[in-house]
């Protein structure tokens, strides 16, 4: 059991299509598909088992050591620098992190520019890069209304289709990084495990890739 693969999914359609990506490249668990409460299956015949996790907690999983690989957005990679490795871009769950405000929004750069997010070091990082002075302001949810209500000038956040932005009367202004899902390595296990992991991960990025 210890030479199994242990494959940490994000919960959702995200995780769903992942799950499809891993069947069609040869690592199947029928029993994933089964309508049941629950949240981990495997095949000893191909070696692999599966669990279903948050999708932020991901990195966790796979960093600690309870799963040898996983899937995780690269907004998570970025905002927890887990210390895994990442293997490979599967293309999916596109979308950008962005910097948006209000459309009548103009940067004073001799005013400290209050953002708010919930991604402080992912802001903070980029802030950092171009010199400019911020107030971060973290929150939890409901983002876009910072800064009609003027707790913010700006935001940081995911945009996908930027509709949510459009119908608050925001816009983006710059993009950060492109995001999309990744898989990766617990370190320990892709040293001991090199062979299986390797051909797996090669399996689904070059299905990712075609």
């Amino acid at each position: 059991m210890s030479d199994m693969i242990n494959v940490a999914l994000p919960k959702g359609r995200l995780g769903e299509k992942v799950y499809d990506i891993f069947e069609k490249c040869g690592f199947e668990c029928p029993s994933i598909k089964e309508k049941n409460r629950k949240l981990i299956f495997e095949n000893e015949e191909k070696g692999v088992r599966y669990f279903w996790v948050k999708p932020s907690d991901v990195a966790i999983y796979v960093e600690r050591g309870a799963a040898d690989i996983g899937v995780a957005g690269k907004d998570i990679l970025l905002e927890y620098n887990p210390d895994v490795y990442e293997l490979a871009d599967l293309h999916m769950g596109k979308c950008r992190m962005a910097v948006a405000g209000k459309n009548d929004f103009r940067d004073d750069r001799t005013k400290t520019l209050k953002v708010a997010t919930k991604f402080p070091n992912i802001a903070r990082t980029y802030y950092n890069s171009i010199s400019r002075e911020i107030d971060i302001i973290k929150l939890n949810g409901s983002i876009e209304i910072a800064p009609i209500l003027g707790l913010s000038d700006v935001i940081v956040d995911i945009v996908e289709t930027g509709k949510t932005l459009i119908e608050n009367d925001l816009r983006p202004y710059e993009t950060i990084v492109p995001i999309s899902a990744r898989l990766i390595s617990n370190k320990v296990s892709f040293k001991f495990k090199n062979a299986q992991i390797t051909e797996l991960a090669k399996k689904i990025s070059e299905y990712c890739a075609e």
